[in-house]
C-alpha cells in the first residue's frame, strides 16, 4: 500500500500565456511519517517522438514529511522553447507532475496541453514564425491521467529494499493511466516490468490526438465512454 497519496490537484492561473509560469497547488495525504524527501517533478513534453525533447522544468524535494495531510504549491518556468521542435511547439502536448521517494516514483500524473492563438485571425494566418507572447497555453485540468507505481517505502532489517517496483492498476482493471484502451492492453500488460518502454507509448498515445477542438475529440471514438480518475478522486485509502 502506498504510504503517500495525492488528493488533490488544482491547476492555478489556466488558460493562461504560453510564456507564464506553471502552477499546481497539490494536496497530498502521508499515511505514516517518512524520515526522508519526497521529489517533486514537473515535466514538459516536447516532442512524442523523442524523450530528448522532455524537460524538468523544476524539481523540488519536501521534507522529511510528517503523517497526516498537506498542501503546497508548485511553481516552474515555462519550458525553453529552442529545445522543442518547431513543429511540436503548437497543438497538443503533455505535461507531467511526478513524485518520488528514494529515488523511486509511486505516481506521475499527466495533464494534457493545448498551445495555440487565442485571436482568431491568428489561428486563420498564422506566422511563419511563432509569436509565443501571443500564444495560450490551456491546460485540460478535467482530462488527468494518473499512473500508480508499488514501490518499496522501508528498508528490511538487512537494509534491502521490501519489494519490487511494479505499475497498479484500479479495481476495475483499467491502467491508472486513465485510458484503457482495448487494442493495446495486453501490450501494456507486456510493459509492466519496463517503465521506460511504457512510458514512451503513452507519451505518443497522449500526444497523437491531432488539432484539438474541444475535450471531447481527444479521444478516439471508441475510447470516449471511457472516463479518468478526476482530481477530486486522486486519494485512495
Amino acid at each position: 500500500m502506498a504510504l503517500v497519496n495525492i488528493c488533490d490537484v488544482t491547476v492555478l492561473n489556466n488558460p493562461t500565456s504560453f510564456l507564464k509560469p506553471f502552477q499546481f497547488e497539490i494536496t497530498f495525504e502521508c499515511l505514516e511519517d517518512l524520515p526522508e524527501d519526497l521529489e517533486w517533478r514537473i515535466i514538459y513534453v516536447g516532442s512524442a517522438e523523442s524523450m530528448e525533447h522532455d524537460q524538468v522544468l523544476d524539481t523540488i524535494l519536501v521534507g522529511p514529511v510528517p503523517g497526516g495531510k498537506h498542501m503546497f504549491v508548485f511553481e516552474a518556468d515555462p519550458p525553453d522553447v529552442r529545445k522543442i521542435p518547431v513543429d511540436d511547439i503548437m497543438g497538443v502536448t503533455v505535461v507531467l507532475l511526478t513524485c518520488s521517494y528514494r529515488s523511486k516514483e509511486f505516481i506521475r500524473v499527466g495533464y494534457y496541453v493545448n498551445n495555440e492563438y487565442d485571436d482568431p485571425e491568428l489561428k486563420e494566418n498564422p506566422p511563419a514564425e511563432i509569436q509565443f507572447q501571443k500564444l495560450t497555453r490551456n491546460i485540460l485540468s478535467s482530462e488527468v491521467r494518473v499512473t500508480r507505481f508499488t514501490i518499496p517505502w522501508h528498508d528490511t532489517k538487512g537494509g534491502e529494499a521490501d519489494g519490487e517496483e511494479k505499475m497498479e492498476e484500479d479495481a476495475a482493471g483499467v491502467s491508472e493511466a486513465g485510458m484503457p484502451a482495448p487494442k493495446i492492453s495486453e501490450e501494456i500488460q507486456a510493459r509492466i516490468t519496463a517503465d521506460l518502454a511504457y512510458e514512451r507509448a503513452e507519451r505518443e498515445r497522449m500526444t497523437s490526438k491531432g488539432p484539438l477542438t474541444d475535450p471531447g475529440n481527444i479521444y478516439p471514438d471508441e475510447m470516449r465512454h471511457y472516463h479518468s480518475e478526476d482530481s477530486s478522486s486522486l486519494c485512495m485509502p
